[in-house]
């Protein structure tokens, strides 16, 4: 089964960071929001692959980040697939960081999070954040 590794980012204004992924044909989810992270290679541990990742995606080294929890997802993905999803926090905001993959950053509040379409589960795995008390006290 197939890795991958992403992360609930947070700005340090407590907003989620998402971006819009590629206007490809040839790509899962064309054209839908994502979090940030991929692939975990041969010979990496999830936290490696995510912190690749995002260096790969934002130019950004994460150096803190904890584990939410993980999705064995067999349905409604390309391919059969376990997700390992952090939370992370960086002390920049949207207008400091340089998207290398996708088409745009945007920056949303709790209240927001609903008005985006989400690449395979990925919703899913944002109401199950918020049930859970993850998102920043204070915000949306």
């Amino acid at each position: 089964m197939i890795e991958i590794a992403q992360v609930l980012l947070f700005d340090r204004h407590d907003r989620l960071l998402i971006y819009l992924r590629d206007e490809k044909a040839d790509i899962p989810f064309p054209n839908y929001w994502d979090f940030f992270g991929g692939h975990v290679e041969v010979g990496e541990t999830p936290e490696q692959a995510l912190v690749r990742e995002v260096n790969e995606e934002l130019g950004i080294e994460l150096v803190s980040y904890e584990f939410f929890r993980s999705y064995e997802c067999l349905q409604g993905d390309v391919y059969p697939n376990k997700k390992y999803i952090y939370r992370a926090r960086i002390d920049r905001t949207i207008d400091e960081l340089t998207l290398h993959e996708g088409q745009r950053l945007a920056s949303i509040e709790l209240d927001q999070c609903f008005d985006f379409k989400f690449a395979n589960i990925l919703a899913t795995i944002l109401k199950d954040f918020i049930a859970a008390g993850g998102w920043p006290r204070g915000c949306g």
